[in-house]
């Protein structure tokens, strides 16, 4: 895997995937629908706090990127649970899909955050929230999850829990470019760090987890020393303007959610590269950058690799 002289995410493998779409050589994957989290909590110093992790250098996805708590959508996740907050159809209207994929999608993640950072969106009533999800019991449960033994709405019948959907707000949506053999259509949210409850790095795929202020975060990807995805550092730069997580969370009902897809074209030689709406990713490859890896010279992966998300996402 390559990067530029930012933190940009970007394998080497890219060119010849590109120019093999172009050429009718490649069919594009299906993409697998995906939920995210950014769960936020505040600080002394100013703004947010976000929860991020970073992907062993293993992974075959995004290896060694920062990201957030995330994966995909287990067809389980659209069996009925227990549900506060707007309804499955107001979430539906909300992302433009059916009352069902919209439950899914909501469900998992929900139940990502709790399997890849111990924290769970879920209260015995509509308006509290579990206050410790530590203990022998609880990582039982987490486990079992994860080994797809148990099912997330079997998790909380027998704990008597119900969805908190009103914890969750809407901010992005982004799917994996038609060149990549692993690809995502991924859904972010914003979340508050309940009261009582704290992160831990629950996760196989992951090997550090961090609180950190998106501005920073953001200011350690353009020095090229944190390594991410375009959507990962989107939605932290989009998160610098706010002061605290409440006033996140309230702007989430204002996020366009309207699919980014990557763009790939030929123009004579060069491969352009770009993201609507985000021209800060776009890049210009030649024949010479493909031969030689990353476009721009090729920086190192940074300090971290050796360095999240999921998600995530796989995104």
């Amino acid at each position: 895997m390559s990067s530029t002289t930012n933190g940009q995410w970007y394998p080497p493998e890219w060119p010849d995937r590109i120019r093999a779409l172009a050429n009718g050589e490649l069919t594009p994957a299906e993409p697998r629908r995906a939920a995210t989290v950014l769960l936020l909590r505040d600080s002394d110093s100013g703004g947010p706090a976000v929860h991020m992790l970073r992907r062993r250098a293993s992974m075959a996805f995004a290896g060694g990127a920062y990201a957030y708590p995330g994966g995909s959508v287990d067809p389980r996740d659209e069996r009925p649970v227990a549900w506060a907050g707007p309804s499955r159809a107001q979430w539906a209207v909300r992302m433009g899909v059916d009352p069902a994929t919209a439950q899914a999608i909501v469900c998992a993640a929900v139940r990502e955050t709790f399997e890849e950072a111990g924290v769970l969106l879920a209260g015995a009533s509509a308006d509290t929230v579990v206050a410790d999800t530590t203990g022998e019991d609880w990582e039982a449960d987490r486990a079992a999850l994860v080994a797809h033994e148990l099912s997330f709405a079997d998790f909380l019948g027998r704990r008597g829990l119900m969805l908190r959907s009103d914890l969750l707000g809407a901010w992005a949506r982004w799917i994996t470019p038609e060149f990549e053999p692993r690809r995502y259509d991924t859904w972010f949210f914003v979340a508050a760090l309940p009261e009582g409850q704290r992160t831990r790095n629950a996760s196989t795929e992951a090997d550090r987890t961090v609180w950190i202020q998106p501005g920073a975060a953001a200011a350690g990807y353009d020095r090229g020393e944190l390594l991410m995805m375009p959507p990962t550092i989107a939605t932290l730069r989009g998160l610098q303007r706010y002061a605290t997580a409440g006033d996140a969370l309230a702007a989430a009902e204002a996020q366009d959610l309207t699919p980014v897809l990557a763009r790939a074209r030929l123009v004579g030689g060069e491969i352009e590269l770009s993201w609507p709406g985000h021209d800060e990713f776009t890049k210009h490859i030649t024949a010479t950058d493909a031969a030689g890896g990353a476009p721009g010279g090729g920086a190192p992966e940074g300090p971290t690799h050796g360095t999240g998300p999921s998600g995530g996402t796989s995104t």
